[in-house]
């Protein structure tokens, strides 16, 4: 992590983002502190589709049902 200070990121703000496309990271300070990060573009990740697993996955019909006792009671707390 390279920390630069607001003048120097203001006269050198080419030179910053080129260093932080290469995989740099730089820090923006004022006064010492950190309060900027240059960090390099990225592409937004591709919206999901839906009905990719279509046919490949099913739900049983007893899905919902309640739980046999002794699982219940285990979920609950009550058995070891």
């Amino acid at each position: 992590m390279t920390l630069v200070n607001m003048h120097e990121a203001k006269t050198q703000l080419s030179r910053l983002v080129d260093r932080a496309a290469a995989g740099e990271d730089i820090v923006i300070g004022r006064a010492g502190r950190p309060v900027a990060r240059v960090v390099p573009y990225e592409d937004a990740k591709p919206k999901r589709v839906l009905g990719l697993a279509e046919g490949r996955i099913w739900i049983g019909d007893d899905f919902d049902d309640p739980l046999p006792p002794d699982i219940q009671e285990a979920f609950d707390g009550l058995r070891p």
